[in-house]
């Protein structure tokens, strides 16, 4: 993923925001450290890193326009974007082979692994269907990942530089740190070595020595995730085992204690920072900086629900490196 330049020549006057961003993120992607938000189709960004005019269908923004196209706007400014979409499907060839059409040769997705591989108990919600509330029979099922994920990506690997597996909270009842990391070392041997991975864990109990070896026998990142329930992103990586690849990788999703429906409700339609955590900004910043002079692959996802607009988040951040 070298050689930026491309990314942003095409949109000759970005909107302001995307103006002051574009330049500075290039040259850190130059160097090896990528910023990029969670998801990219989100109606308050526009007239601050998209173009409301490219929209337009008969005098007015169509919402439908925008969502189909505005991919493409995006990879002017940021040089990767947390592909969150792809947790709830196995995506097919003709939809992959539409999205990677949209974007440049050096742009790249942080890519969820389908939760049909990473749920060990299906939720009780509506839209599982006959599934809810029943074990899931493909829980870490390398061949399937293998058969209806990596198969299928073959052709676009350039545009995946992160494959990252999210797993939600468990119950004590149901998993055990110990059978969890036992389980997780057996999945990750049978994983195809051409991509590159990372875990994310819920679990607090989890961060065990022992799950941070795992992943670093197989060069698997651990995540560092600012989430409601885990620890945050400072103590995270004040664990001295939790640099466990040649890369790492950063999700900063919630702030500590808030949930992701009650950040919802605050920040929608995610128009403009509305309340700055300055802790996760700064453990941000050293990330990067740290990456920067060790000559290390870093990349940092941001969502909307931690301040309430993830590009002015990312601003600040790079602004101060």
């Amino acid at each position: 993923m070298a050689d930026m330049n491309s990314l942003f020549d095409e949109f000759d006057e970005p909107p302001p925001q995307a103006s002051r961003l574009g330049p500075t993120l290039r040259s850190l992607a130059e160097r090896g450290v990528y910023f990029g938000t969670s998801s990219w189709k989100y109606n308050g960004w526009l007239g601050s890193i998209y173009s409301p005019d490219r929209y337009q269908t008969r005098g007015k923004l169509s919402h439908k326009k925008f969502e189909a196209e505005c991919l493409r706007e995006y990879t002017a400014t940021f040089p990767v974007v947390g592909g969150d979409f792809s947790f709830y499907q196995f995506p097919t060839a003709e939809f992959w082979a539409k999205l990677f059409s949209q974007v440049p040769p050096q742009f790249g997705f942080g890519l969820k692994v389908p939760e049909e591989i990473t749920v060990l108990r299906w939720p009780g919600h509506a839209r599982y269907g006959a599934r809810a509330g029943n074990a899931n029979e493909h829980f870490l099922d390398a061949s399937l990942f293998e058969q209806a994920f990596t198969k299928l990506l073959e052709p676009h690997r350039e545009h995946v530089p992160v494959m990252m597996f999210e797993f939600g909270s468990f119950a004590k009842k149901e998993l055990t740190p110990a059978e969890f990391i036992e389980k997780l070392d057996r999945f990750l041997v049978a994983l195809p070595r051409a991509w590159s991975y990372a875990v994310e864990i819920r679990n607090q109990d989890f961060l065990d020595p022992k799950y941070f070896a795992v992943l670093a026998r197989h060069n698997v990142a651990h995540v560092f995730n600012a989430w409601t329930k885990m620890p945050t992103l400072a103590e995270q990586m004040a664990i001295p085992e939790a640099f466990t690849a040649d890369f790492t990788v950063v999700r900063a999703l919630l702030q500590k204690g808030r949930t992701y429906e009650q950040a919802v409700k605050l920040f929608e339609p995610y128009k403009e920072v509305q309340q700055p955590d300055l802790e996760t900004r700064a453990v941000l910043t050293n990330h990067a900086e740290e990456a920067l002079r060790m000559g290390r692959r870093a990349y940092a996802f941001v969502n909307n629900r931690l301040e309430g607009n993830s590009p002015g988040t990312i601003e600040a951040v790079v602004s101060a490196i």
